[in-house]
């Protein structure tokens, strides 16, 4: 099949002139013979077999079509004296025809066209793509507790809403990227932006037709009283827990929504600029990603501030443990702007004008089998029948160094996935901090840390020009730094001293540590109502009630929090000089470790994002260019199963083992309310070091994977560069 170049074709790659000057004309072949394009050098310039001699005269790719605009410096080969809008060697040349242009359908107005390039189709995919992490990384892990609360959903239901989306993703993946791969990517993308946004909306339906949501105040603050009754006594769910239906439909739209934006989303810049600039769009592609959550975690900490019906005045403040904030005006207002974006996304062509340039500029690093079968992906035909899926498959499956990225990136994503989950939790129990303080304080850190590695990481794919055995000794490079600085958590604080779980009670022996002692078994305190405060000496205790705390003395302007008075069971007076006083929330931690710990996690998140793009750039360089869609879709199934999916579960099992207090949920274990500082440290350090260790270890035995490739078939196709076996370009890296 000839190769089309465009008028104003240049040579974007050093590797395309040097095959150019192997391949004089005169090949003893007819310029109009087709042969397969050479998947080691990805040039449509050198295929076919050379002379012995490797002087390249019998070296020819195939059908070499240029133009006067395309000719080297001195016309190296002739003078042409063909008119320009004549097509050499009796060929058409592809031009910049309507399929090339922007629009829908036969709408295709000049005033647009201007948004015709690749910067302008990066800008849109950065805002999907920030929508997508903002929505479902950020807001559902904010508001996830919110939600629990105001449709009586135990734990493991909102895990199960939670892992919809996961689920969604797993089973639409290969579907969508390899049909998506030989199909118009524009179109995939924008239909999954408009279902993803669908998702949305939906996801905020239970807000409009569920009841209003009206809570009396009359006992709810659990102070002490000799008549109070148990909060299980007649409780009613009312059915709100079915909502948990609309919740997983919701995300699961989200799943199937954005499966296509990290796939074809991916392959269609990648194939439209230049490979040097590849990782450079892709970079700031994942930075858009990679800050989504973070504003969806500050956004949605801020709408918990506001009360979920906002048309209803209310006496409780966001301190009442049965407040529930505004989580659903995010995802309105993000399912509003997904909608939008995704008609500018709908109207791109196939193809960029130019893009076939830069295609046959790349140079690949496709995987060479020694059976020959990688050639098969080469047949234009390839891929777009589903008959062709299971070899397709099987192509990927013979490929170690696209299977030792993917199960790197599997473990990568694993400590990924757990540490942004349970790191505001981290946070909260370590310094003593708020839910809301420790999602903004963690969200303040992924921007910076998450966004910039995750840019600067391309950047420095660009800027050094590494191929894949430079790129995979970089990612160990990183793994290695972030893994010296886990040892951050070797340090930890004490806990905070709490009545009846990690101190006694100031009245009782020192051997006591219940919960319900001499100074508050009068009250029938309830286990079920946990409100901690903080007393005046210095000790937390479960709540006003387990206090001994009597009345309401006054809530402090500033703050809003409630003063109790009265309170049998605080002792010790020592900060207010007056007896039984305590305030609502928790006691601050006497901890000063924490700008040290946030430097090193700063260090560690930053590390941890900067070897992703380099990873994706090795993983685009190793499959060939038919199946570069296909090969993400399998990676991202690998990647949710073996990381993803298990990532939160595998280190949520191993903070539970450090839980001091769980929650009584009418004689049900519900949720850890207090862990164990010092044992949730050292769970968390070892997770980390055995999931940085394997990563490093997987990436080595890609990187030996690729020395046996290049070992065993660069001295086969490039023997013209001396002993070295590899040209300069190469051997630089």
């Amino acid at each position: 099949m000839p190769v089309l170049l465009n008028a104003d074709a240049s040579f974007s790659s050093r590797q395309e002139l040097l095959d150019l000057q192997d391949c004089p004309l005169n090949g003893g072949r007819s310029l109009d013979t087709p042969s397969p394009v050479d998947s080691q050098t990805g040039s449509p310039l050198r295929s076919g077999p050379r002379s012995p001699d490797g002087s390249g005269a019998d070296d020819l790719a195939g059908a070499l079509i240029f133009t006067r605009a395309s000719m080297l410096p001195g016309q190296l080969y002739g003078e042409s004296s063909q008119p320009d809008t004549e097509a050499p060697l009796g060929l058409t040349l592809k031009s910049n025809d309507s399929d090339q242009l922007c629009g829908w359908g036969a709408l295709k107005p000049n005033i647009i066209q201007v948004f015709n390039t690749p910067r302008w189709v990066l800008f849109f995919l950065c805002v999907a793509s920030f929508l997508q992490g903002m929505i479902v990384n950020g807001l559902i892990n904010t508001v996830v507790t919110s939600i629990e609360r105001r449709f009586d959903l135990p734990s493991y239901q909102a895990g199960l809403i939670a892992s919809s989306y996961d689920i969604a993703a797993c089973v639409c993946l290969a579907f969508v990227s390899y049909f998506g791969g030989t199909g118009h990517k524009p179109r995939w993308l924008g239909w999954g932006v408009l279902i993803m946004a669908l998702g949305s909306l939906v996801f905020t339906l239970p807000h409009f037709t569920a009841p209003p949501y009206l809570v009396s105040l009359q006992e709810q603050i659990g102070m002490c009283s000799a008549n109070s009754t148990s909060p299980c006594q007649n409780k009613e769910r009312g059915g709100l827990s079915s909502y948990r239906f609309v919740f997983m439909l919701g995300q699961f739209l989200h799943g199937i929504g954005a499966t296509p934006l990290y796939t074809l989303g991916v392959t269609y810049l990648d194939e439209n600029v230049s490979s040097n600039y590849g990782p450079v769009y892709m970079g700031i592609f994942y930075t858009a990603a990679i800050v989504g959550p973070a504003v969806g975690y500050l956004l949605g900490g801020y709408f918990l501030t506001i009360y979920t019906e906002i048309h209803l005045a209310t006496e409780m403040t966001p301190e009442n443990p049965h407040w529930v904030g505004a989580w659903w005006i995010g995802f309105l207002a993000g399912g509003a702007a997904a909608l939008l974006v995704a008609f500018p996304i709908l109207g791109y062509p196939q193809q960029l004008p130019g893009s076939q340039e830069h295609v046959a500029g790349r140079v690949s690093e496709a995987h060479q089998l020694k059976d020959g079968s990688h050639n098969t992906a080469s047949d234009p035909q390839f891929g777009k029948s589903v008959k062709d899926m299971p070899r397709s498959v099987l192509l990927l499956l013979k490929n170690p160094t696209f299977l030792f990225l993917c199960l790197a990136g599997a473990t990568e994503a694993t400590l990924i996935a757990g540490m942004s989950t349970f790191g505001p939790k981290f946070l909260e129990s370590q310094f003593s901090l708020s839910a809301s303080e420790a999602a903004t304080l963690f969200g303040y850190m992924v921007v910076p840390a998450g966004g910039g590695g995750t840019f600067l990481g391309g950047y420095i794919v660009k800027r050094l020009n590494l191929r894949c055995r430079g790129i995979i000794r970089f990612c160990m490079l990183c793994a290695l730094v972030s893994l010296l600085a886990i040892f951050i958590f070797l340090v930890h604080c004490p806990n905070v001293p709490m009545a009846g779980v990690t101190a006694p009670y100031q009245l009782g022996s020192a051997l006591d540590m219940n919960l319900t002692v001499s100074c508050n078994a009068a009250c029938n305190c309830a286990r079920e109502v946990y409100n901690p405060v903080c007393g005046a000496d210095g000790v937390m205790y479960y709540s006003p009630c387990h206090a001994g705390c009597t009345a309401i003395n006054h809530t402090e302007p500033s703050t809003g929090r409630q003063v109790y008075s009265g309170c049998a069971c605080v002792m010790g007076n020592v900060s207010w000089g007056e007896e039984g006083f305590a305030l609502t929330g928790k006691c601050s931690s006497s901890c000063h470790h924490m700008p040290v710990f946030l430097s090193l996690l700063f260090i560690i998140i930053c590390f941890t994002f900067l070897c992703s793009i380099p990873a994706l750039t090795a993983t685009l360089r190793c499959v060939p260019d038919s199946q570069r869609s296909f090969a993400l879709g399998i990676q991202w199934i690998v990647v949710r199963t073996l990381g993803s999916i298990p990532g939160p579960i595998a280190f949520g099992s191993v903070i539970d083992i450090s839980c001091l207090l769980w929650q009584d949920q009418c004689g049900d274990q519900g949720s850890c309310y207090i862990y164990h500082n010092s044992a949730m440290s050292q769970y968390t350090l070892v997770a980390g070091i055995i999931f940085k260790v394997i990563f490093i270890v997987r990436h080595h035995f890609t990187l030996k994977m690729l020395k046996m490739k290049e070992s065993g078939t660069e001295q086969r196709i490039l023997p013209h560069y001396g002993s070295g076996g590899m040209p300069p370009v190469v051997k630089s890296i």
